[in-house]
């Protein structure tokens, strides 16, 4: 009976030992990222579990207004950046693509690119892996239902997902993620 007692507590010191390491070393790495880090994550595996798609959590989703045409749309994308002061870098009609390939119509798809140049010299002078993330793209989707909504990049992660970006890339970062999400807004509702 001693010898299970002793082998309990043994085991039961070991776990506590386990345990403690085990909250040290995540609070050491926790101590590297951003503060708000843990928060992104939280949201991000909230959406995640609801959905099971990684998309769905990684992604802003903005319905457009009824009577707003897709032509219309873009238009007004490119109008919404330049009073924001973004770069239009340019568009890639994909619906057209799929219609070159398969020979068929398919469902109006197009992917709008938008930049704020400045802050893209920044990201690339911290990190020239950023500049994957870049330009900014909205995707212009008529859904299977005809639908059309504008779909973009949750740029949370980026921001504060890992450690602290400088603090003026950062404001810049925040600046820009504000505007992508304010064109897709204003759009949605066909503004000019």
């Amino acid at each position: 009976m001693r010898i299970i007692q002793g082998l309990l507590a043994l085991i039961g010191l070991l776990a506590l030992i386990a345990g403690g390491m085990g909250y040290y070393k995540f609070n050491e790495f926790k101590s590297h990222l951003d503060p708000q880090a843990m928060e992104i994550y939280r949201g991000f595996f909230e959406k995640f579990q609801a959905t099971h798609d990684l998309a769905d959590a990684m992604m802003w989703s903005v319905p457009v207004d009824e009577g707003v045409s897709a032509e219309d749309l873009k238009e007004s994308l490119k109008s919404r950046a330049v009073a924001h002061n973004f770069f239009f870098a340019g568009e890639s009609p994909f619906y057209k693509q799929a219609e070159a390939v398969t020979g068929q119509p398919f469902r109006y798809v197009n992917f709008m690119s938008f930049c704020d140049v400045q802050v893209g010299m920044q990201m690339a002078d911290y990190n020239d892996r950023y500049t994957a993330f870049m330009p900014c793209r909205i995707a212009v989707v008529e859904d299977k239902q005809g639908k059309l909504w504008l779909h973009s990049m949750n740029l949370d992660m980026l921001i504060y997902g890992g450690k602290p970006l400088p603090p003026a890339l950062k404001a810049n970062a925040i600046k820009v993620r504000d505007t992508i999400y304010a064109i897709m807004a204003e759009a949605a509702r066909g503004e000019f």
